[in-house]
């Protein structure tokens, strides 16, 4: 780092030497916040999207449901605004107003503990994670990058082997459960303890 910081200033004075270029006018538009203003508000990702008659709205491969009110009921078949602020929260909006809501993410996943907690679902959720290895977890490409959150660039393509969810078709189901089924019965059992002898009277 101390050597990058050193190397700076020389990278710097030739980069500009090398591309700069005189500005047009030298007039300086900036200016103060004023308090009235919300720079979050500002600086959020903002798109339409539309109600269903289940009070859904899908954004980016999330579903939000939206409290059952008669207010929320209105927009039913309208579009209402999403905003994304810089830190990652979502707000559904309206006239100018957030709605109450409760997100679901299509693209969940089902980790380790779950399936050693659930054991009578063991097998069954081992069946949704071996999906899930599957499946394309790219946002749609439209979204705004959150590499400042700690995302990862989105990748321009998808990674081999991997498909969107509505791809996936019974045929791969069924060979992903075929594959656990082997694997489980490859495995060796555990050897059972000898159970104590109670004693008989004679």
């Amino acid at each position: 780092m101390e050597a990058a910081n050193a190397w700076a200033p020389a990278f710097m004075a030739a980069y500009n030497a090398h591309f700069a270029k005189p500005p047009r006018s030298t007039f300086d538009a900036h200016r103060p916040l004023r308090d009235d203003e919300d720079l979050d508000a500002i600086l959020t990702w903002r798109v339409m999207r539309k109600v269903s008659e289940s009070l859904t709205v899908l954004n980016d491969l999330m579903i939000w449901l939206l409290e059952d009110t008669p207010a929320t009921r209105r927009l039913i078949g309208h579009y209402i605004d999403v905003w994304e602020y810089p830190d990652g929260r979502i707000e559904l909006r309206a006239g100018g107003v957030a709605l109450p809501c409760v997100p679901y993410d299509k693209l969940a996943e089902i980790d380790q503990g779950a399936v050693v907690e659930h054991k009578r679902l063991g097998y069954t959720l081992q069946v949704a994670q071996a999906m899930q290895a599957q499946r394309d977890n790219r946002r749609v490409s439209g979204s705004p990058s959150r590499t400042n959150r700690g995302a990862a660039v989105r990748k321009p393509a998808a990674s081999p082997g991997t498909k969107k969810p509505r791809a996936f078709t019974q045929t791969d189901l069924n060979e992903t459960i075929l594959q656990l089924a082997t694997q489980h019965t490859k495995q060796p059992k555990a050897a059972s303890k000898p159970g104590r002898r109670s004693a008989r009277a004679h």
